[in-house]
């Protein structure tokens, strides 16, 4: 084996070995992950088969757009009416500044309330922006480097220089700012968090004003169901495919999410049975014990 072939072995052993040692809790962070990422990908595939335009952008300052989820009312389905939606989750009152504060003082409304993002606001307190502690790390890193790019480079490169030197929220902020209306359902605000990679969103209404900020992990929590909940779905759902006399034949156990079927049935109700349960987003695994009857 030559030096090449020994890196190369020691590489891969290297990427298959945890980064730190197993702790207790980790297989039910990664199920609640499983969860998590199930139900957001219904969301994803239910806003992308939308047969109707989502609203009108909700509007910021002249000029500039805030781009909003769909509201829960774009559609009259049943699903959608018994939904966990945004106003029922968010933060309120929610915590802002305005675009003229200087980046010291972002920095230090950051550091008391605990938070990375936070939304810039106009006078009539409509979102304009989100300002990070990415923005402001940004702008000390362009200062303390004395970089300059040159007058070929980088367009991206040279926005990010421009936009280190200012000085205020209006400078530093990302512009348009993602939002989500308080109508939408949960799992539409999910599904925008993840595409936009962001752990927090600004809620506003339809004037783009600002009512509340809704973080991932309140999002996390609401989308990801106790076992019981679960185990109810699962019930409701062998309604549709069991006769009465298989349904009692089935026994439902539900833990961490997973789904356990025992008991026996016909093979062709076992096979609808064990597809329905496989298909409720937030199951992390079905044990199919059924036999045949």
């Amino acid at each position: 084996m030559n030096q090449h072939e020994n890196f190369s072995m020691g590489a891969e052993a290297r990427r298959s070995q945890p980064s730190r040692p197993w702790r207790p809790g980790d297989t039910a962070r990664q199920d609640m992950l499983v969860r998590y990422l199930g139900a957001v990908a219904v969301a994803a595939a239910r806003h992308t088969g939308m047969r109707e335009p989502p609203p009108a952008p909700v509007s910021g300052t002249p000029g500039r757009t805030s781009q909003a989820a769909p509201s829960s009312r774009r559609t009259g389905s049943a699903s959608d009416a018994g939904s966990p939606q945004v106003r029922d989750v968010m933060e309120v009152p929610a915590v802002s500044l305005r675009d003229d504060l200087p980046y010291r003082e972002i920095a230090r409304l950051l550091a008391r309330e605990q938070i990375g993002t936070v939304p810039v606001v106009d006078a009539e307190d409509r979102v304009v922006g989100v300002v990070s502690e990415s923005d402001l790390l940004a702008k000390v890193a362009f200062e303390v480097s004395g970089h300059r790019p040159g007058r070929v480079g980088r367009l991206a490169e040279r926005r990010l220089h421009g936009k280190a030197r200012g000085e205020t929220a209006a400078d530093l902020m990302t512009s348009p700012a993602i939002t989500v209306l308080p109508g939408a359902t949960v799992a539409e605000a999910a599904w925008l968090a993840a595409l936009s990679r962001l752990k927090r969103i600004p809620v506003t209404d339809h004037e783009g004003r600002l009512v509340g900020v809704v973080g991932r992990d309140a999002l996390l929590q609401t989308l990801i169901r106790d076992d019981a909940g679960i185990q109810a779905e699962v019930e409701d759902r062998m309604l549709a495919v069991c006769s009465p006399g298989d349904r009692k034949a089935v026994e439902v156990t539900v833990h961490d999410g997973i789904v356990e079927l025992t008991g026996r049935v016909p093979p062709e109700t076992g096979a609808r049975l064990v597809a329905e349960v496989e298909d409720i987003a937030d199951v992390v695994e079905v044990k199919n014990l059924l036999t045949v009857a």
